[in-house]
């Protein structure tokens, strides 16, 4: 076990988006996050290796590699695993329902909840009218989100010279954007649709990068968010509930760690400290 972790414990863990082989992919605060966590169950719901980006020319640096040998390690020591491609890593779909290296790789799957409670698990993208019918479009829109990534990490080094925490840009953006919220909105209703004609209670999603707890027309539609931009995943408690927490700031230091010694949600911008965005259970109002 590594020495630097402090473990939160979970039934099950949900990330998505990490888009690992791009500079985007914020590959030390999932490191971090992996290595102070455990859960039974740990899904990879899609976009986890960019291929779109890596046909492009090869980025992939040793942080991004740690990320793969960790996955690795946590279903070689008990951890099961579920990999679930995306549209960014569709060359994977290619062994749906064969196991890798102990890690099952499926289209979708249904999970339950300690509290009984069913769910559909999947990626999203089939959901996406441009990713599915305008695939030029799509490619486009995949090299604007990379700039405006660019930009969003030149602009978090000058605000953590400051003394401020991280922000998103190109989240801000999104929520700015009329065209932009509309397709979210699109989305979710598209995804709470087809939870309801699967009879299932719920949907856990990624795609497109919005982290999202929340109810429609009876059915409670997740989103995990990724690890490009909110640094979120979704998990699940002991007693079924469902977390949606963020895992912002600096890169925690040994020292950092260390001294970090309990596990509060907080809304503070602290290394390594989970930061609560909803919590839902059986019990709602």
């Amino acid at each position: 076990m590594d020495a630097r972790a402090i473990s939160h414990k979970y039934r099950s863990i949900w990330i998505s988006d990490i888009h690992l082989g791009t500079p985007g992919c914020k590959a030390e605060f999932l490191l971090d996050f992996l290595r102070s966590t455990k859960s039974e169950n740990l899904y990879l719901v899609g976009d986890i290796i960019d291929g779109w980006s890596l046909q492009q020319g090869w980025y992939w640096p040793q942080a991004h590699n740690d990320v793969v040998q960790k996955i690795l390690r946590k279903a070689r020591q008990g951890t099961r695993v579920v990999f679930i491609p995306g549209n960014h890593d569709e060359f994977a779909r290619n062994y749906v329902d064969h196991d890798f290296g102990s890690i099952q790789v499926v289209h979708e799957t249904v999970h339950k909840t300690a509290d009984g409670r069913k769910f559909l698990v999947l990626h999203g993208d089939e959901f996406d009218v441009v990713v599915k019918y305008a695939r030029w479009l799509a490619y486009l829109g995949d090299w604007s989100y990379g700039l405006c990534l660019k930009l969003n990490d030149t602009l978090n080094i000058i605000r953590q010279r400051l003394g401020y925490p991280y922000w998103s840009l190109s989240a801000y953006l999104k929520l700015k954007v009329k065209n932009a919220v509309k397709f979210i909105a699109d989305f979710e209703n598209a995804l709470a649709d087809v939870a309801l004609d699967r009879g299932v209670d719920g949907v856990i999603c990624g795609h497109i990068h919005h982290p999202e707890i929340r109810e429609i027309n009876g059915v409670t539609y997740c989103n995990d968010g990724d690890w490009v931009e909110s640094c979120s995943a979704l998990v699940e408690h002991f007693d079924g509930r469902l977390e949606l927490i963020h895992w912002m700031g600096a890169v925690a230091s040994l020292s950092d760690i260390q001294g970090n010694k309990s596990c509060d949600s907080s809304s503070l911008p602290m290394p390594g400290i989970l930061k609560s965005m909803g919590l839902f259970g059986r019990s709602r109002t």
